[in-house]
C-alpha cells in the first residue's frame, strides 16, 4: 500500500511540467520575453502565407489554323497578392490574320477571396472590346483546383444591359515524362436570354474541347502543338449562320505557354 501512495506521488510530481506547458505555443515561451515570442510568432505567420507575389502567366499564345481561316489567340492572366487575398487580370482575344485586325478581346479586373485550401472566390468587372458592340459587365465566379487535379474555372456575367451570360473551364495535365505533358482542355459558354446584337442565343450558346501537348525545355517556357474543335449551338449557330459564318471548326494549334 505505502509503495502504491508512492508511486502516484511521484507520477503526480513528474507529471506536474507537463501539464502547466499545455498552454505554451512553443518551448521557447519558457525562456524568451512574451513581447518577443509574439512578435516572432506574427512573423512565422505571415512568411507562412501572408506574403504577396506577383505571378504572370500566358496560358495559351497560339496560331490556330480555324479551317483556313487562321487566328492568332492568347489567353493570360496575373495576380498579386497573398494566398488569401489577391488581385487579378486576365484577358482573351483573337487576331485575324486574314483580314489581319483583332475581332475582339476582354479584359478582366477581379478580387479574389480564398474561401476553402483549394478554391478562391473571385468578383469584379469585365470590359469586351468588341470592334461592333463593345459591353461592360459585373463578374462573379469560382477559379481552383477541383478533385483528381482539374483546374476549373467559372463565373457569371451580368452586362449593362442586364444580359445575363456564364463561362466554365476546366483543364488537366497528364505528365508523359516529366518535361512532356498532355493537356486535355474543354469550355463551355451559356447565355440566360437572346442577346441578338452579340448573335447569342439562349441556352448552351457554344463548347470548345482540345488537347495541346508541350514540351517544357523550361518550366517557364514550353512550346506546344495541339488541336482544338469549336462549335456553336441552338440559336447561337442560328445567327451565325445568318451572318454567312461557319458553325463548326477543327484547328491545328502551335502555340507557347509562359509563366513568371
Amino acid at each position: 500500500m505505502r509503495a502504491l501512495l508512492t508511486t502516484s506521488v511521484l507520477c503526480a510530481a513528474l507529471g506536474a511540467p507537463a501539464l502547466a506547458q499545455e498552454g505554451q505555443w512553443s518551448a521557447a515561451d519558457e525562456y524568451y520575453d512574451p513581447a518577443e515570442m509574439d512578435e516572432a510568432r506574427r512573423q512565422l505567420q505571415h512568411e507562412s502565407g501572408g506574403t504577396r507575389h506577383l505571378f504572370l502567366q500566358a496560358d495559351r499564345l497560339e496560331y490556330q489554323s480555324n479551317d483556313g481561316a487562321p487566328l492568332l489567340v492568347w489567353d493570360a492572366q496575373g495576380w498579386y497578392g497573398s494566398d488569401l487575398n489577391r488581385i487579378w487580370v486576365k484577358t482573351e482575344g483573337e487576331h485575324s490574320l486574314e483580314e489581319d485586325s483583332i475581332e475582339g478581346f476582354d479584359v478582366e479586373a477581379l478580387y479574389s477571396r480564398a474561401i476553402t485550401p483549394y478554391f478562391d472566390l473571385q468578383a469584379g468587372l469585365r470590359q469586351d472590346f468588341d470592334p461592333d458592340f463593345a459591353t461592360t459587365y459585373a463578374v462573379v465566379g469560382l477559379q481552383g483546383l477541383a478533385p483528381y487535379w482539374f483546374e476549373v474555372d467559372g463565373a457569371a456575367y451580368l452586362s449593362e444591359d442586364g444580359d445575363l451570360t456564364a463561362g466554365f473551364e476546366a483543364e488537366y495535365e497528364l505528365l508523359l515524362t516529366q518535361r512532356l505533358i498532355l493537356q486535355p482542355r474543354a469550355e463551355l459558354a451559356f447565355a440566360a436570354q437572346d442577346v441578338p446584337e452579340l448573335g447569342l442565343g439562349s441556352g448552351l450558346t457554344s463548347a470548345e474541347a482540345g488537347a495541346r501537348l508541350r514540351y517544357e525545355i523550361d518550366r517557364q517556357f514550353a512550346p506546344y502543338l495541339g488541336l482544338s474543335w469549336h462549335e456553336k449551338f441552338g440559336e447561337t449557330a442560328d445567327f451565325a449562320r445568318l451572318e454567312g459564318e461557319d458553325t463548326h471548326s477543327v484547328s491545328f494549334v502551335l502555340g507557347l505557354r509562359l509563366w513568371y
